[in-house]
């Protein structure tokens, strides 16, 4: 069984690269930024309460994203693996995601950081609000925000991760094809690592 963090901050392309990487390993994709949004659009009490913080570009309540993970998790845990998406955001979400995978007798083989220089990402994010229409990509002071909370609370679990010899630096700068096949190579220099069967064209 194989499971990828896919790591990284906003506008770094995880969603893009997300896909890629769940065609070619066949792993259950988990996005608690994707999750949240069904809620909101689907006008639940969740989203209601959800929307507060991510329409203004605040982290959700650990609380809050754990257990929609243990949701999916719990729902997933004969699969071949799992990739997560944007998550976890903070140690305390990472302690919480292997506490949880540990009941199933897994954990995270890789984190894959994808690293992107500000400047760029605050260009890709104004260019994914032309169109995805997501309220926080659309006000720089929402943006700007973001940012500051990820190097306040998200960057850390990059450390976390390192400290445990699972964090893995691509470059995330340059043709989506080509930032994929640094990924894929950086998973396969990953010995330890059981691989699921890739899915052939």
């Amino acid at each position: 069984m194989t499971n990828i963090a896919l790591f990284g901050p906003p506008g770094a392309g995880k969603g893009t690269q997300s896909e890629k990487l769940i065609q070619r390993y066949r792993l259950v994709h988990i996005a608690p930024g994707e999750l949240m949004r069904e809620q909101i659009s689907k006008k639940t009490a969740l989203g209601q309460q959800l929307a507060q913080y991510i329409n203004q570009g605040k982290l959700a309540p650990n609380a809050l994203v754990i257990d929609m993970v243990a949701e999916r998790l719990a729902a997933n845990k004969s699969e071949a693996g799992f990739l997560f998406d944007g998550f976890p955001r903070t140690t305390i979400q990472a302690q919480a995601l292997e506490d949880k995978l540990a009941d199933y007798k897994m954990q995270i083989n890789a984190v894959i950081f994808l690293e992107v220089p500000d400047q760029e990402l605050v260009r890709r994010i104004k260019s994914r609000a032309r169109v995805s229409g997501r309220v926080d990509d659309q006000d720089e002071a929402k943006i700007a925000t973001r940012m500051r909370i990820y190097h306040e609370s998200t960057l850390p679990v990059a450390q976390y991760y390192d400290q445990k010899n699972k964090l893995f630096r691509v470059c995330g700068v340059g043709d989506i094809d080509a930032i994929f096949e640094r990924i894929v190579a950086t998973i396969q220099q990953v010995s330890a690592m059981p691989m699921s069967k890739p899915v052939l064209p």
